[in-house]
C-alpha cells in the first residue's frame, strides 16, 4: 500500500499540504522529516504504541504533521474542537488519557487553565512562541532526528462526537498492530474508486481539521500521493475562487456549505470556473433534496453522498446517478447491512419509518462509557447512530431525522428534517431549525427558529409568510405553529446543528419531555 513516506522517496518535492490563504506549504520530503521528528519526540517522552496524545489548534500545517507523527508512532491521536470551553476540553483530555497535549497560541485562552487547574497529568506543548507553563513543540521536535523510529507501527485517530445531543463520546478503535501503510478499505473505495482521487488529485479542504471526515480525507489525499489545499475557514466565494485557482479536482463538504454557495448572487457564482471538479463528497447532515438537485445542475453529476459516523459501524454511499433515481436517499449499504426496527426491535418492511441499525458490521465502543455503548446496540448486537429513516424497495436508505429530535404532537410522530428542508428553500431564509415545544393539549407543537438573510425583515409578517410557504408544501401538522428569529443558529463548524441549545430555551426545567 502507499504512505506519505513512500511518496517522500519517489516524489520528494511535490507539495503535500498547502494553506489556502497564506500559500505556505510543505513538500512530501518535509512532511516525512517533520513527522519523523514528532515520532522521535513522542518516544523520547516515553510514549509507546497504544498511548494517547491530543491536539487543539486551528487549521494549520502543523496539525497534519503531528497527526502523521502520531500515526507512525502507533499512538491514538485525539483532535479537539477549538470551539469548546475549558471544562469540555479538560473532560476530553482526561477521558482519552492523553499523555501529551499540543496546542497553539490561538487556543491558549481555552487551555492554559488546564496546566494549573485541570485534572490531567499530561505534558503540555505549544507551537510557535509558547506561553508560560507550556513546553516548546517546535524546539523539542526540531532537535530530534529526521529518520524513522525503529518501531514504527500504525496509530489511529480517536475522535469525539460533536456533542450535539449531550456530552461528546470518544470512539476508540481496537489497536491492531498494523504496519504504517496498512490500507483503510472503505476510504480507499470511497476516495480512490468512487471519487477518483489519486496522485494527480488536488483536494480542497474547507472544514475544521479536528472533525473526522476532513482529517481522514486530508490524510487519504497524501496516502494516495495528491496535494491538499486547506482553508483556514470556509467562505462560499473563497471556496469557488480556490477551485479555479488550484484546478481543484475533489473536495469534501457539508450541506450548509452548498446552501451558502447557492445563495450567492448569480453573477458571483458564474464568475468562477469549477469545471476541474471531478468529485464532491458530502455527509455530516442530511442535504435538502432541492439543494442537492441544484448543486448537481450546477456542478454536474459529481456529488457523492455517504452516511456514516465516527463510530465506523457501517456506511452507505450514493452517487449522483443513484440519487437522481432515488431522490433524497443516502444510498445503499457498502459496509454492514441496514435494518429498520420499531420500538419492539422488530424489523420493518420497506417504506416504514423506524430506527436505523447496522447489522453484520464493524463493532465499536464509546471510550469509558459502557452505558452509552450498550444503548447504541440492540439485543442482536446491531448498532445505531440514533437516526430514523426507512428503506425503499431497492434497499436505498432515506433518513428522516435523529430519533432524539422527533416531535410527538397529539400522538403523531413528526420528523423536523422534512420541515427544515421545506423552509430552507424560501429565499429569505439563511438557516433554520425545527423542533418540538410544549403544548398543553397536544404535548408538543412544531416550532421553527429562522436565521433570515436580513434581520431587518424579521417579524410577524415574515413569520406568517414562512408558515404559509411551508403549508403549500407539507401537511399542516408538519408545519410550524410559530416562528422565532435569530441572528445566527448554533451550528458546529462542521455544519451540525446543535439543536438542543435552541430547544432547551423553550422547555422549562420542570417540564417532562414527551
Amino acid at each position: 500500500m502507499t504512505h506519505p513516506t513512500i511518496h517522500a522517496r519517489t516524489n520528494p518535492d511535490k507539495i503535500a499540504y498547502q494553506m489556502a490563504a497564506t500559500g505556505k506549504a510543505i513538500t512530501y520530503r518535509e512532511l516525512d522529516e517533520l513527522s519523523n521528528q514528532g515520532a522521535q519526540l513522542f518516544r523520547a517522552l516515553g510514549l509507546k504504541a497504544g498511548d494517547h496524545v491530543a491536539l487543539l489548534m486551528e487549521n494549520r500545517l502543523a496539525f497534519m504533521e503531528i497527526c502523521w507523527a502520531a500515526q507512525r508512532a502507533g499512538l491514538y491521536y485525539t483532535a479537539i474542537s477549538r470551539y469548546l470551553t475549558q471544562d469540555e476540553i479538560d473532560y476530553i483530555v482526561k477521558d482519552c488519557g492523553a499523555k501529551v497535549v499540543i496546542t497553539s497560541p490561538k487556543c491558549a485562552e481555552q487551555i492554559k487553565g488546564l496546566i494549573t487547574g485541570g485534572s490531567s497529568e499530561a505534558i503540555f506543548f505549544m507551537l510557535d512562541e509558547p506561553e508560560p507553563g507550556f513546553r516548546s513543540w517546535d524546539k523539542e521536535a526540531g532537535a530530534q532526528a529526521i529518520t524513522p523510529i525503529p518501531d514504527e507501527i500504525a496509530g489511529y485517530d480517536m475522535l469525539y462526537s460533536s456533542g450535539t445531543t449531550g456530552r461528546p463520546k470518544g470512539v476508540k478503535k481496537e489497536f491492531e498492530g498494523k504496519p504504517i501503510d496498512w490500507p483503510n478499505p472503505f476510504l480507499l473505495t470511497l476516495c480512490a474508486n468512487m471519487c477518483g482521487m489519486g496522485s494527480e488529485t488536488t483536494y480542497l479542504s474547507p472544514a475544521p481539521l479536528y472533525h473526522a471526515a476532513p482529517l481522514r480525507f486530508n490524510m487519504m489525499a497524501t496516502v494516495l500521493g495528491g496535494t491538499s489545499v486547506i482553508m483556514e475557514s470556509f467562505d462560499a466565494e473563497a471556496f469557488l475562487k480556490l477551485v479555479e485557482k488550484h484546478k481543484v479536482t475533489q473536495s469534501q463538504l457539508v450541506p450548509t456549505m452548498f446552501v451558502r454557495m447557492l445563495k450567492l448572487p448569480d453573477e458571483v457564482r458564474d464568475r468562477y470556473d469549477v469545471s476541474s471538479l471531478k468529485g464532491a463528497i458530502h455527509a455530516a447532515a442530511p442535504c435538502p433534496a432541492d439543494v442537492k438537485a441544484r448543486m448537481i445542475d450546477w456542478w454536474g453529476p459529481i456529488l457523492i453522498e455517504y452516511y456514516a459516523g465516527s463510530e465506523g459501524n457501517g456506511v452507505t454511499v450514493c452517487n449522483s446517478q443513484q440519487w437522481l433515481a432515488h431522490r433524497g436517499s443516502v444510498g445503499r449499504a457498502v459496509v454492514g447491512k441496514i435494518k429498520i426496527l420499531d420500538e419492539a426491535e422488530e424489523e420493518l418492511p420497506a417504506g416504514e419509518i423506524g430506527t436505523v441499525y447496522f447489522a453484520d458490521a464493524p463493532t465499536f465502543s464509546y471510550h469509558n462509557d459502557p452505558e452509552k455503548t450498550k444503548r447504541a446496540h440492540n439485543t442482536r448486537g446491531w448498532s445505531t447512530l440514533g437516526d430514523v429513516g426507512y428503506l425503499d424497495a431497492d434497499g436505498y436508505l432515506y433518513l428522516t431525522d435523529r430519533k432524539s429530535y422527533m416531535i410527538i404532537s397529539g400522538g403523531v410522530n413528526i420528523y423536523p428534517q422534512e420541515t427544515e428542508d421545506a423552509l430552507i428553500a424560501h429565499p429569505g431564509v439563511a438557516d433554520v431549525a425545527v423542533f418540538g415545544v410544549p403544548n398543553e393539549e397536544m404535548g408538543e407543537e412544531v416550532k421553527a427558529v429562522v436565521q433570515p438573510h436580513d434581520m431587518a425583515q424579521a417579524g410577524d409578517a415574515l413569520a406568517e409568510e414562512l408558515i404559509q410557504f411551508c403549508r403549500k408544501r407539507l401537511s399542516p401538522i408538519k408545519c410550524p405553529r410559530s416562528v422565532d428569529f435569530a441572528a445566527e443558529l448554533p451550528r458546529t463548524p462542521t455544519g451540525k446543528l446543535v439543536k438542543r441549545h435552541l430547544r432547551d430555551r423553550y422547555w422549562p426545567k420542570t417540564a417532562v419531555r414527551v
